[in-house]
């Protein structure tokens, strides 16, 4: 029997519905830019990195994915105003509170660095006002370089923490995996990859033949092939598993609705085009602005759809 759109959107064992993919794919996007704006402003970007459209684009991305994504979840919980409680009172055996400690730590920190890197701009526009800011900028100033790595540090762990999350619903053997966090750890370097590109040179005006644009183009093609790697390795391990994970693996790609999800969206449109796209064209047209938005919008739907098919599928199958 066929599968409706509605139906593949609604089942009974359904636990985490779409707002939860957006939700990972925006915390994804946030960690996988801030790894790629550190590594560039370390070792790519000569001058003044605040001048740099790559890091403009992250310094409003990496908080935006965080904020919203959060305003997200707290909106689709039951009771909604009663968010603040998982704020203050922390669970240590709870996957759920210990992501509210990482995103509330990362928030920190993220501010921090983005405050250190527009430090001039910031005491410029708040003049003789706020004298307290001036001294803890030169506070945050002796610690840039620690602030930096502990930040390269928490992102790392947010991007895999959006597949630990996942792995919390037991019952799933599709998501009760281990390869899932390494999975979501390269789909958040290239969703934070493609959403770099995409506004950087889009809105923030950096010059497509920069260093730091041409470094992210070289950078993109080997995280999305180990991507297809990991997610090769991913149904392998289902597959040959065997029992109810074999089934699920099979639920989720052998045929059906999500099937065709998985096979043209994801792999296809969101992999497979923006590699070959990248492969096949020439240098003009790789530094033109509107194959960066097509193959960068591309990969974004991919990855949206990558977290979707998981959330969706994996819970098709249970233990």
């Amino acid at each position: 029997m066929s599968t409706t759109f509605a139906d593949a959107f609604y089942f009974d064992s359904l636990v985490w519905d779409w707002i939860i993919a957006v939700y990972l794919f925006l915390a994804g996007m946030s960690a996988g830019a801030v790894m790629i704006a550190i590594y560039l402003k370390r070792k790519v970007i000569e001058g003044y990195p605040a001048s740099n459209g790559i890091i403009k684009a992250t310094a409003i991305l990496a908080p935006f994915g965080i904020i919203v994504g959060l305003l997200i979840l707290v909106f689709h919980l039951t009771k909604p105003w009663s968010f603040w409680k998982i704020m203050i009172f922390y669970n240590p055996t709870s996957v759920m509170s210990m992501g509210v400690v990482l995103f509330q730590v990362y928030m920190v920190v993220l501010f921090a660095w983005i405050a250190i890197i527009y430090k001039n701009e910031l005491l410029a526009l708040l003049g003789d006002r706020l004298p307290i800011v001036g001294k803890v900028m030169k506070v945050l100033d002796r610690f840039e370089n620690s602030i930096e790595l502990f930040l390269g540090f928490l992102a790392l762990l947010l991007a895999a923490y959006t597949g630990f999350l996942l792995s919390a619903l037991q019952t799933y053997p599709m998501l009760n995996n281990p390869v899932l966090p390494i999975l979501f750890l390269f789909s958040s370097l290239s969703s934070g990859a493609a959403a770099c590109l995409l506004f950087g040179v889009v809105f923030f005006k950096e010059s497509a033949k920069s260093a730091s644009v041409s470094w992210v183009h070289k950078f993109e093609r080997p995280v999305v092939m180990f991507e297809l790697f990991v997610i090769f390795a991913f149904f392998s391990g289902l597959y040959f598993g065997g029992g109810q994970s074999q089934v699920a693996a099979l639920s989720a790609i052998g045929g059906g609705f999500w099937a065709s999800w998985f096979w043209y969206g994801v792999i296809g449109m969101g992999m497979l085009v923006p590699l070959g796209l990248n492969a096949v064209s020439p240098a003009g047209v790789k530094h033109n602005k509107a194959f960066i938005m097509l193959v960068t919008t591309l990969s974004l739907i991919g990855v949206l759809m990558l977290r979707t098919f998981v959330l969706y599928a994996g819970q098709m199958t249970t233990l």
